[in-house]
């Protein structure tokens, strides 16, 4: 019980610390509109009929000089018609390009070896990195190029979930609250990491840790170039604005959502070791504080759920406003209970000895 009481308290104390940060602390980047460089856009694509059309509508809704576009689709061994939908959509555009991923390079395997050789294959000295299952918004180029300056290497847009269904909701207000934790803390000069469906990478960056091939393959490849970004002594943005909203298919079963999450929790072992204890601290919180529960007085179990419920809602409400976003206030309490139930499983089938699977692939 002591050392549950001792957990509260942390975890309360940190939060409020975090909140204060996200209230007095944001950093804003002024998109500079007649900066107007070639860019390559690079997509990895593997069975994805359902989403790849929707994402090269984005791309070709982007207000931004078509002229100063290339964009590069890598079919990833697609079983499905993937490869036909790019093909019919791209055949009137010339700045697009549809690349069959044969054989590796160097180290990389699945999405690595993908955008290694769509690298490749660019023709410009920036890199922006979206998914087959993103919609980026139209302003997406020019508010990621606000992020450069200096020695950034490396700018990271925000993602969220598109959907209408309460499961999509909660979802979407997950990564939005997730990230926003995340933000927080790089705006105070701590690093964290990227998201490799929302990020831009110099080429200068990427050819100094020596591309995807060279680096220790990870299930997740952002994680691991971001770190080598920063080991070479380059600088990093995070964007946590509308502008660089982009929209993710969301995982359409909880069953899919457990298979995401797996390996992000993978992936979170590879982050600073600050953010990765704010991210265990949070996760655990119910985890931890069940046992206490059980002993506690039904006022006292009240208590720390609803002081709990008040702080993350907040953090949430924040979050969402500067997005330009809002929910009903039930939805709040509903996000609350979603974190009750998945933080448990979660934890659970984060340990079982399972592999992840990923794209039809088990890594």
């Amino acid at each position: 019980m002591t050392v549950s009481v001792a957990y509260f308290i942390l975890y309360f104390l940190l939060f409020l610390v975090l909140l204060a940060l996200l209230l007095f602390n944001r950093k804003r980047y002024p998109i500079r509109p007649t900066d107007t460089p070639h860019v390559s856009i690079l997509i990895a694509a593997r069975n994805e009929e359902h989403n790849i059309l929707n994402c090269l509508h984005a791309i070709e809704g982007l207000n931004y000089p078509k002229d100063k576009l290339e964009v590069l689709i890598g079919d990833d061994g697609s079983t499905d018609n993937t490869r036909a939908l790019v093909e019919e959509f791209i055949k009137d555009k010339p700045g697009y390009t549809c690349i069959t991923i044969k054989g590796t390079v160097g180290r990389a395997k699945g999405k690595a070896n993908v955008l290694a050789q769509l690298a490749h294959r660019a023709t410009t000295d920036l890199f922006l990195y979206t998914d087959a299952d993103i919609q980026v918004p139209s302003g997406w180029v020019q508010a990621m190029l606000a992020g450069l300056s200096g020695k950034v290497g490396v700018v990271t847009g925000l993602t969220t979930v598109a959907g209408e269904s309460l499961f999509f909701r909660l979802q979407s207000m997950d990564w939005l609250y997730s990230l926003g934790l995340m933000q927080t803390v790089s705006d105070i000069g701590l690093p964290v990491t990227t998201m490799g469906n929302n990020m831009l990478l110099t080429r200068e960056a990427y050819q100094a840790v020596g591309g995807y091939e060279n680096i220790k393959f990870s299930i997740t490849e952002d994680v691991a170039i971001f770190n080598q970004v920063l080991r070479r002594g380059f600088d990093y943005r995070n964007i946590y604005d509308r502008s660089v909203l982009a929209l993710s298919a969301p995982a359409a079963t909880f069953w899919q959502l457990l298979e995401q999450r797996k390996r992000w929790m993978r992936g979170a072992t590879h982050l600073p070791a600050y953010m990765f204890a704010i991210l265990v601290m949070h996760s655990a919180y119910y985890p931890v504080l069940l046992p206490y529960f059980w002993q506690a007085s039904v006022g006292i179990a009240s208590a720390i759920f609803l002081a709990k419920l008040l702080l993350q809602s907040t953090y949430l409400h924040i979050c969402l406003r500067r997005l330009g976003l809002r929910i009903p206030w039930w939805q709040y309490v509903v996000f609350e209970l979603f974190m009750v139930v998945i933080s448990i499983i979660f934890i659970i089938y984060f340990f079982t000895p399972t592999k992840v699977k990923w794209k039809g692939r088990r890594y």
